[in-house]
């Protein structure tokens, strides 16, 4: 089956699938109140300068302030006219121009940098680093060589510089020319709005998650384009004329409302929420997110291997290192992760298991690091998190359990009702008191009547047990 991208659009939210071979390997989604800024320049202001922690508090006119690095401070200046000058030292109220390297979390705000990147299709121009490069993800020798060869006979503007990207596999001279010159184009309209506007500013704002996506994804190896709305197709047919008019003729309108489930995305995008992920061989992972560290365990499940335990284990250990990495990528997970893998007693099985993690990992845009693998199978690894995941976007914290995914048993609440009651009841002279809970809680209490009336003994009171329905099982009234 072909590779596509997928775009859904609705009035609340924008979704883009990336479907290879039937089989859902990349999904973004964005809201309005959600939307992303990631890749957003800004000239800022310097609100709080921490020598201890090394960095700067910066206020880019949103409600939270965002965090930069001094060592990443490249001009950290009050006039934008004497750019590359570096002040003596960094001070409140000056103004800098960061560009957002990664989205606020919880109470943390965004992550800044001083090093600017424009990225286009081909090329990415880096206004304060004149030197020009090749991505280390083009691993061709021959391939380098071709387009070292091409930039050194473009004739590139001297004062900006320009790292050759990814998707330029293959590209020729023209295609590379004129992403050059776009971009430079691009950044010297920015340059006047930076030296005519006031800190905080917006001084570039990057596509949305529909332009992203197709300017970072969609190659020759895509064969079509889908979307299901008029308006935001005839808007990527724009686009493609800018810079894809090769593969315009590829984008497709989907005149129906039902795009994701005709391909079937939907139920796929449903399992991305779920924390059990069972795999062809009957095994299984368990995905495990916490707000710094995820863990991944392996679990053999109803796998049942025929040639001894440790080619089973090897067997499914495989499985899971390419679904391990392909997950990592559709919830766009990050921070540290620990993956626990099936032990293996042959060193050869585990570096294979490490070999196989690396190159599906080596199809991911995010920044790894794999320190290696332990004898009992543990594999650590760091992955950067830019963007709110898909989970974070679709689901909030449950009201019923407040987050901790478990609630207190009817008998453990009754236990606590009784225990709050007889507090309550503590230095006070009453006839009468209601107590008012959930009917499981209340029913754990019936069950034994002697409760309630050695209670009742104890400080001379009545009590009327009322069983609610409408209450949480842990919620008590006591009146």
């Amino acid at each position: 089956m072909p590779k596509e991208i997928l775009v859904n659009i609705e009035p609340q939210e924008k979704r883009v699938a990336i479907v290879d071979g039937g089989r859902l390997d990349e999904f973004y989604i964005e809201r309005p109140q959600d939307k992303t800024i990631v890749g957003n320049i800004y000239k800022g202001k310097i609100e709080a300068v921490l020598p201890s922690l090394g960095a700067a508090f910066v206020d880019i006119g949103l409600p939270k302030k965002g965090f930069l690095y001094l060592s990443e401070i490249e001009f950290a200046f009050e006039s934008f006219e004497t750019q590359k000058t570096i002040p003596p030292e960094i001070k409140k109220g000056q103004e800098v121009l960061v560009q957002v390297v990664k989205e606020s979390f919880g109470t943390k705000g965004p992550r800044f940098s001083c090093h600017i990147g424009l990225p286009g299709r081909y090329l990415v121009l880096m206004p304060q680093d004149i030197q020009v490069g090749v991505s280390r993800r083009i691993e061709d020798e021959e391939e380098r060589r071709r387009l070292r060869k091409i930039l050194s006979e473009l004739r590139l503007p001297g004062d900006v510089g320009f790292i050759v990207r990814t998707a330029a596999f293959g590209r020729s001279k023209q295609e590379l020319w004129r992403d050059a010159k776009f971009l430079y184009k691009l950044w010297k309209r920015m340059e006047r709005i930076i030296k005519t506007k006031k800190a905080p500013a917006l001084i570039y704002e990057e596509y949305d998650v529909t332009l992203r996506v197709i300017r970072d994804s969609f190659s020759d190896d895509v064969q079509k384009l889908i979307v299901d709305s008029r308006d935001e197709y005839y808007r990527i047919q724009r686009f493609m004329r800018t810079f894809l008019s090769y593969l315009a003729n590829r984008v497709e309108l989907y005149k129906s409302d039902s795009l994701f489930e005709e391909k079937g995305v939907e139920k796929q995008i449903n399992r991305i929420f779920e924390s059990k992920i069972y795999l062809k061989s009957k095994a299984y992972l368990i995905i495990e997110p916490t707000e710094g560290l995820v863990v991944i365990d392996v679990n053999s499940g109803g796998f049942r291997g025929k040639s001894g335990q440790e080619d089973a284990a090897f067997k499914v250990n495989c499985e899971a290192a390419h679904e391990v990495s392909r997950q990592l990528r559709l919830r766009d997970l990050g921070g540290i992760i620990v993956i626990d893998f099936i032990d293996m007693n042959k060193e050869e099985h585990r570096r294979e298991v490490l070999n196989i993690l690396k190159k599906a990992l080596s199809q991911d845009r995010a920044k790894y690091d794999i320190v290696g693998i332990s004898r009992f199978g543990l594999v650590e690894m760091t992955r950067e998190r830019i963007h709110k995941t898909a989970k974070m976007i679709s689901y909030q914290a449950c009201p019923y359990c407040q987050g901790r995914g478990k609630i207190r048993s009817a008998m453990t609440t009754s236990i606590y009702a009784l225990r709050e009651l007889k507090r309550f009841l503590r230095g006070k002279s009453l006839k009468e008191v209601n107590l008012t809970l959930n009917p499981e809680v209340a029913a754990e209490i019936i069950k034994d009547s002697s409760l309630l009336r050695s209670i009742e003994r104890q400080f001379r009171v009545k009590i009327n047990l009322i069983p609610n329905p409408t209450l949480h099982i842990e919620e008590i009234k006591i009146a």
